[in-house]
């Protein structure tokens, strides 16, 4: 496949040499995660329905993405010691074990734990996907093979909700799970078939670097003292738990600094003197500020304005076309509207999430909507090139980390904010159980108290763009 280099690719030579059909398969593994992480937005009124525990709904968001942080870190180590296809089949085995724990649990807590084992699993896949790419294709077709995976990605994160909400509707929430048990099962058998080629059957030769133990456990703890600093609320309990869990965040990066060989982020990820820093900043702060939305809207619109879970699907959706779609459109903007794009996408996420307070509350679907237009689409004309800032500001010795922590940054950035808002709709309300009052009281402050975090992230953008154009100008 080397004399595809340069050329168009030959699609069905791809397909009859094999290639296209193992990364069909290797992919599976992103569809299986991304979309069991998107459709517990549209069945968790169902859920909380059948086993209460309305204020654990953050945590069934945090934990999911708690466990995939972890598992991620490791699947790429792992592959030193077990085989590709034994990994891929074992990280399958593990998120369907998690997902049938989801489809049986009894009670909040127990579905809490399969959350955990699902995100373990799921994390792993996800990283091994990208692995395989690396292990079992012509570089020749990296590119063509990583715009498929990404095409996956925004696939998945227009059908979770819905599928959710589908079969939500027409059979009940535990069969979502139990379908994505059967899926992860089915992969886990078939994957010693597909991935049968040396390449997945032998072990690496070389040692892993130290897997990051001591920073990954900081930081899960964190997050879980932050989940549990709201779930009952007690003034000096919550604040102790809530002030122990941000000391434990800022612990996780200062022992990651210190851990050259095992560093999930580079050396100064918060320094404001440099576009990493910066760029980092604004992808937490935003990642922090607009998870409410996915996590809550579904509950809060159902009890407030009796709004059916597909139309909340249908809106939830509607944020990750609008991320898509305005990313391909900026894709190729010259470089002088960089700055501009940055700006102008940080302030359309800010403008979302100060609209969900007013909006929500109000059940104007039109309304709603246009904010998860804004916020998915102000993502998605910034990301490319906050990303690219990033990496290319970066030390070249930390080139690599730095492209891996944005997505990294997320994802904490994600699970923080799905505890930090289990806070804030418990102490506005959710801790006394779930009805219209209480949603009612919830509705605003979900939104308006993570505002000071989205202009933390449009400071960071402004100054993101500065910093990057003196860089440039130096280099000039």
């Amino acid at each position: 496949m080397s004399d595809l280099a340069g050329d168009p690719v030959d699609w069905r030579a791809l397909w009859r040499s094999g290639d296209l059909g193992r990364l069909c398969f290797v992919s599976l593994g992103i569809l299986l995660h991304s979309t069991n992480e998107t459709m517990i937005t549209t069945i968790m009124p169902a859920m909380v329905r059948d086993l209460s525990g309305v204020q654990f709904v953050g945590w069934s968001f945090a934990i999911y993405e708690i466990g995939a942080i972890v598992a991620g870190a490791a699947a790429g180590r792992m592959l030193s010691y077990i085989s590709l296809r034994t990994n891929m089949a074992g990280a399958a085995m593990i998120y369907a074990i998690g997902a049938m724990m989801c489809a049986l649990a009894p009670t909040m807590p127990f579905l809490l734990a399969g959350r955990l084992v699902e995100g373990l699993g799921g994390g792993a896949l996800v990283a091994l996907a990208y692995v395989s790419v690396e292990r079992l294709f012509p570089r020749a077709i990296w590119p063509q093979l990583f715009a498929i995976m990404s095409a996956i990605w925004g696939i998945a994160a227009f059908s979770g909700p819905l599928l959710g909400a589908l079969i939500s509707a027409a059979a009940g929430w535990r069969y979502a799970f139990g379908a994505f048990s059967v899926a992860g099962l089915v992969m886990a058998a078939i994957s010693y078939v597909v991935l049968s080629g040396p390449a997945a059957r032998r072990d690496a030769s070389l040692m892993p670097p130290p897997f990051p133990v001591v920073p990954l456990s900081c930081l899960a703890l964190a997050v879980l003292l932050i989940a549990v600093a709201g779930v009952e609320i007690r003034l000096l309990t919550s604040s102790l738990l809530l002030a122990l869990g941000i000391g434990g965040l800022a612990l996780f990066f200062v022992l990651d600094a210190r851990r050259p060989q095992s560093r999930l982020f580079p050396s100064r990820p918060f320094d404001w003197r440099s576009p990493v820093g910066l760029g980092l900043t604004m992808v937490g702060a935003f990642s922090i500020s607009t998870v409410s939305f996915a996590v809550y809207a579904p509950l809060l619109l159902t009890s407030l304005h009796g709004i059916p879970v597909l139309t909340t699907g249908y809106i939830i959706a509607s944020e990750s076309i609008a991320w898509s779609i305005l990313s391909i459109m900026v894709a190729n903007a010259k470089p002088r509207h960089e700055r501009a794009i940055i700006i102008v996408g940080a302030f359309m996420v800010a403008g979302g999430i100060a609209g969900f307070a007013y909006a929500i509350p109000l059940g104007s679907i039109p309304l709603i909507l246009v904010c998860a237009l804004l916020q998915g689409g102000g993502f998605g004309i910034a990301w490319p090139f906050v990303t690219r800032m990033i990496v290319a500001s970066a030390r070249p010795s930390e080139s690599t980390v730095a492209s891996s922590a944005v997505p990294a940054m997320q994802r904490i950035g994600y699970a923080v904010g799905a505890a930090g808002a289990g806070i804030i709709a418990n102490a506005s309300g959710f801790a006394h159980g779930l009805s219209g009052e209480t949603a009612r009281g919830v509705a605003s402050w979900l939104f308006l108290a993570f505002l000071p975090l989205s202009v933390i992230g449009c400071m960071a953008a402004i100054a993101l763009t500065r910093t990057s154009m003196t860089s440039l100008a130096r280099v000039g």
